[in-house]
């Protein structure tokens, strides 16, 4: 099966929520949605009395993602859905989440099962996992959030980029970022997550994350699975996807960690020297999308395909009218063989 999808509510739609959202894509005919956690910042409170002997899960109109208790002199971070709640605790939330509450996530979960609609959902773009400052113990933090979130709504995926090489060789980073993608894999699986941690290749040189180093990641990080951004990699590698073969290639290398079944972005993108420098309407540029389409229609490969161009539902139906068409040939083609072997005959 083949699903096609915007990366976030799509531009056409007048609502802004993922309701809204889900909705829209049901309508427009698309089969999938990345729900966007743009913002990280938080609120903190102290808990009450009401809040006492509940979870994260059950607290209405907040999504509290941690929970900060004093543990002799120090405080500390606890990090899930069923923890209780006791006095004295400070409750901290998402300031602007994709949703009111985790019981709205789970409303929203079973309104896109039963639209038939497949949910991931992406961190935050600026991340750093090579790193040892604040701001990769606050990817960490988002990515931990992001795996909550994702839960809730019955998400398949949470995706993550992996940040700059920065002041380090590209071995040490590696190192760094393996440490901790295997500290996230553990600790999802140590709150019983359900969603997969899914790894994007990046676009420019200075990024950590080119395809060999997402390969290698997933090798040594089992359970996590690679996401193809083909749009970075076609620019990272100075326009390495021309051919239908070149993506086959690409899909084998993936193919170890994700079985027959692939998560894709894609979008027109425009590059120089190794480096993406902006996404474009997938017709304008030069990586086009009607060989990939015929790739996948050539084997059964089950792909859930995101539009990350500019025009977001507008390429994703363009995708979804290419790949159809592919594959309306290729039927074509078939029976005007056995048309032949009869006449043959």
């Amino acid at each position: 099966m083949i699903r096609f999808g915007p990366s976030g509510i799509p531009l056409s739609c007048k609502g802004r929520t993922l309701r809204d959202g889900i909705e829209d894509v049901h309508n427009l005919g698309l089969t999938a949605l990345e729900a966007q956690l743009v913002r990280v910042n938080t609120n903190e409170r102290f808990a009450t009395d009401d809040d006492v002997g509940k979870t994260p899960a059950t607290i209405p109109g907040e999504l509290v993602v941690e929970v900060i208790r004093e543990k002799g002199k120090k405080e500390e971070g606890l990090i899930g859905l069923d923890i209780k709640i006791e006095k004295g605790d400070v409750l901290r939330s998402l300031a602007s989440g994709i949703a009111r509450d985790y019981i709205e996530l789970k409303e929203l979960g079973r309104l896109a099962r039963d639209l038939d609609i497949e949910m991931s959902l992406h961190t935050p773009y600026y991340m750093d996992l090579a790193g040892t400052d604040q701001l990769s113990g606050k990817s960490v933090d988002s990515i931990k959030w992001g795996g909550l979130l994702a839960d809730a709504l019955g998400a398949e995926l949470v995706i993550t980029h992996l940040g700059l090489y920065g002041q380090y060789a590209k071995k040490d980073a590696m190192k760094r970022v393996t440490s901790n993608l295997r500290m996230l894999r553990d600790w999802y699986k140590k709150n019983r997550l359900t969603p997969k941690l899914g790894i994007e290749n990046s676009g420019r040189q200075e990024v950590f994350g080119d395809y060999e180093e997402i390969v290698t990641l997933c090798r040594n990080v089992k359970g996590v699975v690679p996401v193809l951004n083909f749009a970075h990699m076609h620019a990272r590698e100075g326009g390495s996807l021309r051919e239908k073969e070149d993506f086959v290639k690409a899909l084998a290398k993936a193919k170890k960690f994700t079985g027959d079944r692939f998560y894709v972005h894609f979008s027109g993108v425009e590059h120089e020297g190794g480096n993406e420098q902006r996404y474009t309407p997938i017709k304008k540029g030069d990586l086009r999308f009607e060989p990939f389409a015929e790739c996948i229609m050539d084997d059964s490969y089950q792909v859930t395909l995101i539009s990350s161009s500019p025009l977001l539902e507008h390429d994703a139906m363009y995708m979804k009218m290419i790949v159809e068409r592919v594959l309306a040939r290729k039927l074509g083609k078939g029976v005007q063989e056995v048309k032949g072997g009869k006449e043959a005959r």
